[in-house]
């Protein structure tokens, strides 16, 4: 395929401009067209270069930025248009370039390469989301390259359909053994992003709408009150295990989450309170009141370099956290239950094992909860947004407080 332009000299204007064309060979195909209100001079056209050349300072502007942009624009529609065609094994004729230049039909546009734009949906929203969420966004991308590799399934942001859907769920179910919560945050994600991209005008495609995935509710992970006491007394021989089980029992008398325990800084810590900005959620200036526990921990370290408190990577924290409840002897067998498509899988095994960074807010909010703290204020120090979330833990508590009640009356 060969495009270029040339002046139409027998189209000569009283004024001397001439109208610029498109041509295009090769293939079988010989195609010419004007580029719409573009024109020169024959003294302005570089013929070697296909371009209207500079006016010089003492001739009247020939509007050269304009029209050559305009050229350009043509041109790289016309190699979008060759692009496209070969890589979907399609064969080039006059109707669809005349549909390419008349209409710049959508369904002519090269979609842009998915995984690049998934990229700069990334990169766009690195400075307004939370870490977190970013480490999410990477991690679904990865996902899906990883789906495109394994089973040579080409990616197009245009051809996110349910064809594509039922083989994604395929590759994650079958081929991944994946979740069906952790799917369904996947499926969040990518959904976010395809009307991220179509607000913006990268696709058209609307299907993505359709796609739904079923979250499971799953166990709430925490230390009984006795079992947070236990380990908040022990001796442990280990300073590293010590200074583990510090941190821990910190998140499970603040609610605060590992990230933002990691962040602060002795100026939060401002008499019996904590004040900061909640990194997740961007509150500013939110208030957590210091429970003796906690600020027994705190004066732990305040003549350290540790202070306020000696946190280590959250992977290596999820590690050493485990050893403690082990060592402390939190071994109660817990069954697990969880969802990978239509299957069900059960694991039972010794809760320490169980025991993250995050089961630290979920042992403040039930046993706060337990110990008849009103809802309200026990959200309030956590600063949940969705009160689905939050419920769950209430819904937990309930049942705890029936069956307590059940246990009692019927023994009598």
């Amino acid at each position: 395929m060969k495009v270029s332009f040339y002046l139409r000299k027998e189209k000569i204007s009283k004024d001397g401009n001439m109208p610029i064309a498109l041509f295009i060979s090769g293939d079988g195909v010989v195609f010419r067209k004007n580029v719409k209100a573009v024109k020169c001079k024959l003294s302005d056209w570089d013929s070697k270069k296909e371009r209207i050349k500079p006016c010089k300072k003492d001739e009247d502007y020939n509007f050269y930025i304009e029209f050559n942009k305009k050229i350009d624009e043509v041109e790289n529609e016309i190699k979008e248009l060759f692009r496209y065609l070969l890589l979907n094994n399609m064969t080039l004729s006059k109707d669809v370039i005349v549909q390419k230049l008349e209409t710049n039909s959508s369904a002519l546009k090269i979609a842009p390469e998915f995984l690049k734009v998934f990229d700069e949906f990334i990169d766009s929203n690195t400075s307004t989301k939370a870490e977190r969420t970013i480490t999410g966004y990477r991690t679904t991308k990865n996902f899906i390259e990883d789906f495109q590799n394994t089973t040579v399934y080409k990616l197009r942001i245009e051809d996110i359909n349910l064809d594509f859907f039922d083989k994604f769920c395929a590759y994650a179910f079958e081929e991944r053994n994946t979740s069906n919560n952790y799917f369904s945050k996947l499926i969040s994600i990518l959904k976010t992003f395809l009307k991220w991209a179509e607000e913006r005008g990268i696709h058209s495609n609307r299907d993505y709408v359709k796609f739904k995935a079923t979250e499971e509710d799953i166990e709430v992970i925490h230390l009984t009150y006795d079992e947070l006491m236990k380990l908040y007394k022990f001796n442990f021989k280990s300073e590293k295990l010590s200074q583990v089980r510090d941190v821990y029992c910190f998140g499970c008398f603040t609610g605060l989450r590992y990230s933002d325990i990691a962040a602060l800084k002795p100026q939060n810590i401002i008499g019996d309170y904590i004040n900061l900005t909640i990194i997740k959620t961007r509150t500013i200036n939110h208030n957590i009141p210091l429970l003796n526990h906690a600020k027994e921990i705190l004066n732990k370290y305040r003549d350290t370099i540790y202070y306020p408190l000696p946190v280590i990577s959250s992977q290596k924290n999820n590690d050493y956290i485990k050893d403690c409840c082990e060592e402390v002897g939190i071994d109660t067998p817990i069954t697990i239950t969880r969802y990978i498509g239509r299957r069900r899988i059960d694991k039972t095994l010794p809760k320490y094992k169980l025991i993250t960074s995050h089961t630290a807010r979920k042992t403040f909010i039930t046993n706060s909860l337990m110990l008849g703290i009103n809802e309200r204020v026990v959200r309030s120090i956590t600063g949940h947004k969705k009160e689905s979330t939050f419920n769950k833990y209430v819904k937990l508590t309930e049942e705890y407080k029936k069956n307590e009640l059940s246990n009692a009356w019927n023994k009598k």
